[in-house]
């Protein structure tokens, strides 16, 4: 068992960095902001050795805007912790809503590939009909 595998029971509650906003002048106008963060690094739980990403968000703002630096910072705190692709999409997109309250966002993660696997995973709010 590796030193990162006990996140995951409480990943839900794991305590991140505030990701700052700021308001929105235009919240009655819908539009889209996009955001690519093609270095983003964590730990693989099992083994302990690092993990590449490229993350995409696209969100939709209503009265608040995510501030990037803040935004960066928080992402930068995922690099020593050990997590799984499925966690840390859906903690990203738990904190992030919670930070903007979107009209819809939209989180999807590509992973480098381990093991001859790539793992691409999405999360969306409100979550989409299929």
């Amino acid at each position: 068992m590796s030193n990162y595998e006990g996140l995951q029971e409480n990943v839900r509650k794991l305590k991140t960095p505030v990701i700052e906003v700021w308001d929105n002048k235009y919240p009655d106008r819908e539009y889209t902001v996009d955001m690519k963060i093609p270095e983003f690094t964590c730990i693989c739980p099992k083994t302990g050795l690092p993990d590449f990403a490229t993350i995409r968000i696209n969100y939709g703002p209503a009265k608040k805007c995510i501030e990037l630096k803040s935004f960066k910072l928080y992402l930068v705190f995922y690099r020593d912790k050990g997590i799984f692709h499925e966690h840390l999409v859906n903690k990203i997109l738990d904190d992030f809503v919670k930070a903007c309250r979107p009209r819809w966002v939209r989180i999807e993660v590509d992973m480098n590939p381990r093991g001859g696997i790539q793992t691409s995973v999405v999360a969306e709010w409100p979550k989409k009909s299929k």
